[in-house]
């Protein structure tokens, strides 16, 4: 039996989100055209932008169709630097790679200083720090902008967004937050949570790969990040992905609206792992917040257990097992050193389980069978 716990790298397509696809199909004019077949797809594209818009209170317009999550924090870090004269960016070393790359490229390429938060060895960052510099740079005119994901998709650490984004409102900041792990996920309110940018992948919560969205502020001036055509009103050339836009709108509004019974049902199976492992693993590390149920993300569990842990095999041996888990990022996968995360808080390593709608107790008991056997080899 194949056991799935890499929800957090890409989930599975969901029945809601594959049948908006294939009823997509049959609509194969261009939104920009005008004539009826065009209207046709662009009613599929105006729908899922409205339907989005309403359950993050914001305006259809401030949602943005992208290829995914990356191309969205790029656009917005991009966007501070060339439209909005940023000389300052303000972000972490254990951000996902779309930040912290394209982070060193902007220091590289343009006059831009980027300043990385202090974090503990838990992960968490020290806020008191941000504000003191945010404050500081207030007072000498120099424009800033921060940049920190609502949960960090390795180890699954909470920002408190409601409360960076007050800040940054204070000290007149723009504000910037990867939300690829907590978008339909997590209740996410634009009338109260007040970003200026935020990502979105719709492979993240049971909807199709190469399709997201940026949400953009209204008054947010943006010039496009790609061009060649004035899609999207203007903010992102290139004909939209309708089958994609499809899918991603069909399972986000089912994940948001079935939101509060996922996370009661998500939340079991992880505490189930995490008293699981501490039972079978005395001595079981778990890596950044991830043990804590109430200050991290409910679907990520980091472990670590220095006799599972030795040798570096475990994650390729659970893969030989049938379990499909991972030892931080999809995106960093295979990088030398490891992951940047763990590296990051000083872990020695750990392996990333992470959980969906479709996952089970009975699937955490065979894995912790499973467990038990590569460690009794």
């Amino acid at each position: 039996m194949s056991i799935y716990f890499d929800n957090a790298a890409t989930t599975p397509l969901s029945p809601e989100a594959k049948a908006a696809m294939v009823e997509a199909m049959e609509v194969f004019g261009n939104p920009s055209s005008t004539h009826g077949e065009g209207r046709k797809a662009k009613a599929i594209v105006e729908t899922v932008r409205k339907g989005i818009a309403q359950r993050l209170n914001c305006l259809p317009a401030e949602i943005v169709f992208t290829s995914g999550g990356t191309e969205a924090d790029n656009w917005a870090l991009l966007t501070g630097i060339r439209d909005f004269s940023i000389k300052h960016l303000y972000t972490s070393a254990i951000e996902h790679h779309a930040v912290t790359h394209f982070a060193e490229y902007i220091e590289k390429n343009h006059d831009v200083a980027v300043h990385y938060i202090p974090h503990n060895a838990e992960g968490t960052h020290d806020m008191d720090w941000l504000k003191a510099e945010l404050e500081a740079k207030q007072a000498a005119g120099e424009a800033r902008m921060v940049s920190l994901m609502h949960a960090n998709n390795e180890i699954g650490n909470l920002c408190d967004l409601e409360g960076l984004s007050a800040l940054c409102e204070a000290t007149q900041s723009y504000l910037h937050s990867d939300t690829v792990q907590t978008m339909a996920h997590l209740p996410l309110d634009f009338k109260t949570i007040k970003v200026h940018f935020a990502a979105c992948s719709g492979h993240k919560f049971h909807g199709p790969k190469g399709v997201g969205f940026a949400y953009v502020r209204q008054g947010t001036s943006t010039q496009p990040f790609i061009q060649g055509g004035a899609q999207e009103r203007g903010h992102r050339a290139g004909t939209e992905n309708v089958i994609g836009i499809a899918g991603l709108g069909a399972a986000f509004n089912h994940c948001f609206d079935e939101m509060e019974a996922d996370i009661l049902a998500v939340k079991k199976v992880k505490a189930h792992a995490i008293a699981a492992l501490q039972k079978s693993f005395p001595g079981v590390q778990f890596n950044g917040l991830s043990g804590d149920l109430e200050k991290s993300l409910y679907t990520v569990l980091n472990f670590y257990h220095p006799d599972l842990h030795e040798g570096g095999m475990l994650n390729f041996q659970l893969d030989i097992q049938g379990v499909q888990c991972s030892g931080g990022s999809a995106c960093s996968s295979g990088a030398v050193g490891g992951s940047h995360v763990l590296n990051g808080i000083g872990s020695p390593g750990g392996t990333r389980i992470s959980f969906s709608r479709y996952s089970t107790m009975e699937e955490v008991d065979r894995f912790i069978e499973i467990l038990k056997g590569i460690a009794n080899q």
